[in-house]
């Protein structure tokens, strides 16, 4: 299994709209299209943002809602 690591990709300026343009490594790396939806969050210190691809999101909330009821379905 490779081993996930923190990458830094660069800096990007955000622009007189609000936007910025990701990293071409970044897209790249990530499997990140056009047209493709990010969940923008930040932590509890709101020292950054961090994006994550909806579609992850949704995946990770599956396993969490699938492990919930296979808790329940073993409950007395």
């Amino acid at each position: 299994m490779a081993e996930r690591q923190t990458r830094i990709y660069g800096t990007v300026k955000i622009g007189d709209r609000g936007q910025v343009v990701i990293p071409s490594d970044a897209r790249k790396d990530l499997n990140l299209k056009p047209g493709d939806l990010l969940l923008v969050m930040t932590g509890r210190n709101r020292r950054g943002i961090t994006m994550v691809k909806a579609d992850a999101m949704r995946a990770l909330a599956e396993k969490i809602m699938q492990g919930l009821e296979e808790t329940d379905n073993k409950s007395p």
